[in-house]
């Protein structure tokens, strides 16, 4: 079967799809990703076919919208400042869906970002598809939207009431787009309106987190399950830089500090993790990311992409922005998290991870300071049971396999 996975957005919402693509492809399956043209190298590196779609996040995200979105965090406010920088490229992604699924296709699988126009295109062509998504998305009364209310209910009635109003606003961001999309296929005005109606129903969703960590709600369509995790792939041939193993072994485990796709200022941001480092006593491994981090020093060394499966077992304790794919990669890896939440759903993963009891606390972005990274680095590297229980939902994690789950209900598909 030619499976087509159709992803949109950061780092973070592309490498899950890689694991999911090596597995699909050890299926049996012949396995195209279609995302940003910026990610090309880092899809094709792990043996898949590869598709463009337009727009550049890296640029998005530094641009004026981008930090104001920053700055939103999350809520009502975010979700405003989203819809002003999604709405001025929505008509381009959305063509870029439909070249990629006109290309071919017997399956595609959609992430949360791209199921609004990727369900009309899918439907009008009549190829099946089911989304996979790395975030709760169905509205429910446990809990409010994972980009909307953080980590804090609402009550029932407020949190599903939340999950609603952030699958309108998704409509809102597309419509152009999706108006253009049926002008194009020729369908009428009404044809596949509304996400509400979609999520809320018979179509298929896998949900790619642990049910350890988010427990599937009861008022979810029996549609939605919650498969478990996906690891990315490591790119083929891959081996650590010998200074980063040289620094490893120099010294006890240093503390992860990296921000994965968020775009700030580096300057300010490096340094804040190395005076909180230092202040901490501890050694540093610190990620250049999209916002080009910079520290140097005996106790701290800067790397670029490494794959997180392999550094993180080796960290002491992990600070990020708390994204989906660095938070899965840290419960893995059985570490102590420090979340440091930017925007959208990193404030509702920065709750789960204090809920779970592997963390401290989250310390806000917009509140961050060298003095409160370092006490809350120095709680979860001096408090043993942040590790104990870290290790033990790792272990409980690692029987899951939502990978496989996927490509289970991919081959029901055809």
């Amino acid at each position: 079967m030619r499976v087509l996975v159709v992803t949109a957005g950061s780092v973070g919402d592309v490498m899950p799809y890689t694991g999911l693509g090596v597995r699909l492809r050890e299926a049996g399956h012949e396995v195209v990703l279609a995302t940003h043209a910026g990610f090309e190298t880092l899809v094709r590196a792990r043996g898949l076919g590869f598709r463009p779609l337009p727009v550049d996040p890296r640029a998005e995200l530094a641009s004026a919208g981008g930090q104001e979105l920053a700055r939103a965090g999350n809520g009502p406010a975010a979700m405003v400042s989203l819809m002003r920088m999604a709405r001025e490229f929505a008509p381009e992604l959305c063509r870029g869906v439909l070249a990629a699924v006109e290309q071919g296709a017997d399956a595609v699988l959609l992430s949360t970002s791209l199921a609004r126009p990727g369900h009309l295109v899918t439907r009008a062509l009549d190829v099946p598809g089911m989304g996979v998504y790395l975030q709760p998305w169905a509205p429910t009364g446990d809990f409010p939207s994972a980009v909307f209310g953080g980590g804090r209910s609402l009550g029932r009635w407020a949190n599903r009431a939340s999950g609603h109003a952030v699958l309108a606003l998704l409509d809102r961001v597309y419509a152009t787009g999706v108006r253009d999309l049926r002008t194009h296929l020729g369908l009428p005005k009404g044809a596949d309106r509304g996400s509400v109606r979609r999520e809320s129903g018979a179509w298929p969703v896998r949900y790619a987190y642990s049910p350890t960590v988010v427990p599937r709600p009861a008022d979810w369509p029996a549609a939605a399950q919650v498969a478990g995790y996906l690891w990315p792939a490591r790119a083929e041939g891959w081996s650590p830089d010998p200074r980063l193993t040289d620094f490893l072994q120099a010294g006890p485990p240093p503390v992860f500090i990296g921000f994965g796709s968020v775009v700030t200022d580096a300057g300010r941001l490096s340094r804040i993790a190395v005076d909180a480092l230092r202040a901490a006593g501890v050694r540093g491994v610190v990620q250049a990311g999209w916002s080009g981090l910079r520290a140097c020093g005996d106790d701290v060394l800067t790397v670029g992409e490494v794959p997180h499966d392999w550094l993180f077992p080796r960290m002491s304790a992990l600070v990020h922005a708390a994204g989906a794919g660095t938070t899965a990669a840290g419960l893995r890896a059985g570490v102590p998290a420090v979340p440091v939440p930017v925007q959208l759903d990193q404030t509702f993963w920065a709750a789960r991870l204090t809920a779970l009891g592997v963390s401290p606390g989250p310390v806000p972005f917009r509140r961050l300071t060298a003095e409160r990274l370092a006490e809350a680095i120095r709680r979860a590297v001096g408090t043993p049971g942040y590790r104990t229980r870290a290790r033990d939902l790792a272990g409980r994690i690692a029987a899951e396999d939502g990978a496989g789950q996927v490509v289970e209900a991919v081959g029901r598909l055809g």
